[in-house]
């Protein structure tokens, strides 16, 4: 039964019309290229948390951020990396720059504040697309169907005759660029949806590192101050 609802299938789109071929043609470089993105966002989001928590886990075992450096430098998937890196360069520019330990810290939080702003659009990247898809693909889809009912409505016409026979075999037709732009939108919007809330919760904890990071930092100038 399956085999011959595939064959079904496979007959009514090679049957179609040009209309009907030509949505379906784009629905289908919507769904590579949508699928393209789902699977290289899940391979970046599985890479940037393994390296997020393992570089957490030395973060918060050493007492020094010169000793966290060379650790960083072999990660460049996790954006709480990416905010170490950049806070620690700046932190070695600006030592020298100011006299008072205030202004070393507010340079710091506005240089880490566009890291984040930063690191937040990459993990963004392609999303805008998924989005795209999702919202427009069932509208294609029923573009189709609606020019494929017209060319159905059309044939009675010239045939004379609106017996089911005549009918059907039309209708089930246009009714495939409406499945088809339904199979491209749900997976889409599922996988934006689930990368949204990745992304948010990875901003919330760039928030929080950099907060972490800016209390190491004063502790680290303290000690300084000291010595």
């Amino acid at each position: 039964m399956t085999g011959i609802f595939g064959h079904d299938i496979i007959e009514m789109v090679t049957n179609a019309g040009f209309m009907a071929k030509s949505v379906l043609f784009i629905l289908l470089v919507f769904s590579v290229i949508s699928w393209a993105i789902i699977f290289m966002k899940l391979r970046i989001l599985h890479k940037m948390r393994s390296e997020t928590e393992k570089f957490l886990e030395y973060f918060w075992r050493e007492d020094d951020l010169e000793s966290l450096y060379p650790i960083s430098k072999g990660m460049e998937y996790s954006p709480i990396v990416w905010i170490f890196k950049e806070g620690y360069e700046e932190l070695g520019k600006i030592k020298s720059l100011y006299n008072e330990k205030r202004e070393i810290i507010e340079d710091l939080e506005r240089s880490l504040k566009k890291v984040l702003i930063d690191q937040t659009d990459q993990l963004g990247y392609g999303l805008g697309f998924l989005a795209t898809t999702g919202n427009t693909a069932p509208f294609i889809g029923l573009f189709g169907t609606v020019w494929g009912i017209m060319e159905a409505f059309r044939g009675i016409g010239i045939k004379g005759s609106a017996s089911l026979a005549v009918v059907a075999p039309g209708i089930s037709e246009a009714l495939i660029t409406t499945a088809a732009g339904l199979a491209v939108a749900i997976p889409a919007t599922v996988a934006f949806n689930y990368f949204s809330t990745k992304i948010s919760s990875m901003r919330s904890e760039m928030e929080v590192f950099i907060s972490d990071f800016i209390k190491f930092a004063i502790r680290e100038l303290e000690r300084n101050e000291q010595q």
